[in-house]
């Protein structure tokens, strides 16, 4: 990978992706979905393994939100 394209890639992660009317009816359905998982992983209680699901619950919507801000197109949802 060249400079410029190193820098490209550098900038297209730290942007600020606004979301369109797609891509934000897209992150409030992960929103719904990952936190119906955390409920369930949380009703059992608390434990260092809980807490580690719920952490990687948290991470896992955090990479799928990227995903959808910086690949998708923010109005049509199509691949960029």
């Amino acid at each position: 990978m060249n400079d410029e394209d190193k820098a490209a890639e550098i900038k297209r992660r730290f942007q600020l992706h606004l979301p369109g009317s797609t891509t934000a009816a897209m992150h409030e359905d992960m929103r719904f979905r990952f936190g119906d998982l955390a409920a369930g992983v949380g009703q059992n209680g608390g434990s260092r393994e809980t807490s580690l699901a719920l952490t990687a619950l948290e991470e896992a919507l955090m990479w799928a939100n990227a995903h959808i801000a910086r690949n998708l197109d923010p109005e049509t949802g199509a691949a960029l």
